[in-house]
């Protein structure tokens, strides 16, 4: 199995960046598929960025596309997600995610194993 521990939310402004570690467990770890989610007040829990085994394919949800950048250090078992020109609608909590039998882990259902979330509040 694979524990999954997200760090590096916290308070940013408008504009600004900020990065977001997932510390995996497990041996296993570089054969899973990794993607980043979000859930803000209201809102579905929804897929923002994935990553393959490899780390040579990601994915983005459309909102975060140009500005996120997922990417991964399997011989570290990390996960990161850089967040560039955040915008106030980017405030959520922030979950990591793994997979196992997928190539690119882009829906909820399909996630195997979750972190406890960090919140990332964007202030306007």
């Amino acid at each position: 199995q694979v524990q999954l521990v997200e760090s590096g939310g916290g308070l940013v402004q408008a504009g600004g960046s900020l990065r977001l570690s997932c510390a995996a467990s497990g041996r296993a770890f570089s054969s899973y598929a990794m993607g980043w989610f979000r859930q803000a007040p209201g809102k579905e829990r929804d897929i923002v960025a994935a990553i393959n085994w490899s780390g040579t394919t990601r994915s983005y949800g459309d909102s975060v596309k140009g500005r996120f950048t997922i990417s991964r250090d399997n011989a570290k078992n990390m996960v990161y997600l850089d967040m560039n020109s955040l915008k106030a609608e980017d405030t959520a909590i922030y979950y990591c995610a793994a997979a196992r039998g997928f190539d690119n882990l882009m829906r909820t259902t399909d996630a195997d194993y979750w972190g406890q979330g960090t919140q990332v509040t964007v202030s306007s």
